[in-house]
């Protein structure tokens, strides 16, 4: 079984992954992260941790929180557990 990639935005995104190994999928998330129009998301770190992607960093709201990790899943698919670290920031 090969990956399945698909065009988004000029971008190719990784649809299927279980023949990519999770080195080589940290920076396609990592870089997808760091084009989001949203701010906060573009602070956000992927790690690699044994046989999962860890998310750190802090952003503003639970839904950016989400949306994070949402594009990550676009990125690396559903077979690869994303650990979803980041801390929302309380508002003054």
């Amino acid at each position: 079984m090969g990956d399945a990639l698909a065009v988004k935005g000029g971008r190719e995104s990784l649809l299927a992954t279980t023949q990519r190994p999770l080195k080589a999928l940290r920076p396609l998330a990592q870089s997808a992260l760091a084009e989001s129009p949203i701010f906060d998301m573009r602070m956000l770190v992927v790690e690699v941790a044994e046989d999962s992607l860890v998310l750190s960093g802090s952003v503003s709201s639970f839904y950016h929180k989400q949306m994070a990790q949402e594009l990550v899943r676009t990125i690396v698919g559903r077979d690869i557990e994303v650990i979803n670290s980041i801390a929302v920031r309380e508002h003054a």
